[in-house]
């Protein structure tokens, strides 16, 4: 079991090369190409993303995450959500990259198998960058105005988050 694991990737890596020889497509090309775009697209994020980390690093240093979260914490707590994941609340609607860094950040503090790790990580696994997405489809599509859209997808949220402290609690007490 373990050899046929560790084959995926070769294996992957094998049948799309074939497939490329097959189809007569250039491979050199289309990975050089890939590349590019993929190095165009982190030059894309970063400003962003370097943006949205420097504020949550601020709020933190600052203390004013901790006093959210204090303020918050009967009702975060009452529902299953620890308090230290308040930053990553309001950093995941808006990215998805800032809040894998705010999630990172909360496994190395408290470790990945403590409650607020386990929280950190089904809220990444069960939450969309909402705002993002928004303007990415609808931007794509031409579509001006969200009308219903945002509030509709921040609820999706909301539940979200909740469905992912009850999770937690259900299945790890």
């Amino acid at each position: 079991m373990e050899l046929a694991m560790a084959m995926v990737v070769p294996g992957l890596m094998l049948g799309v090369s074939l497939w490329g020889l097959i189809r007569k497509v250039d491979l050199w090309s289309a990975l050089i190409d890939g590349a590019g775009e993929g190095l165009k697209v982190c030059v894309g994020i970063a400003p962003a993303l370097i943006c949205l980390l420097t504020a949550v690093y601020m709020l933190r240093a600052s203390g004013a995450l901790e006093l959210l979260g204090e303020v918050l914490e009967p009702v975060l707590t009452a529902v299953g959500i620890p308090p230290e994941t308040v930053g990553l609340l309001l950093v995941r609607p808006v990215s998805g990259s800032a809040a894998l860094g705010v999630g990172a950040e909360l496994m190395a503090a408290y470790g990945p198998d403590s409650p607020v790790g386990r929280t950190a990580a089904v809220m990444l696994g069960s939450t969309e960058t909402t705002f993002y997405t928004v303007a990415v489809y609808f931007g794509a599509a031409k579509i001006a105005r969200t009308r219903y859209a945002i509030p509709a997808a921040l609820c999706a949220d909301v539940v979200g988050f909740l469905a992912a402290g009850w999770a937690v609690r259900l299945l790890f007490g």
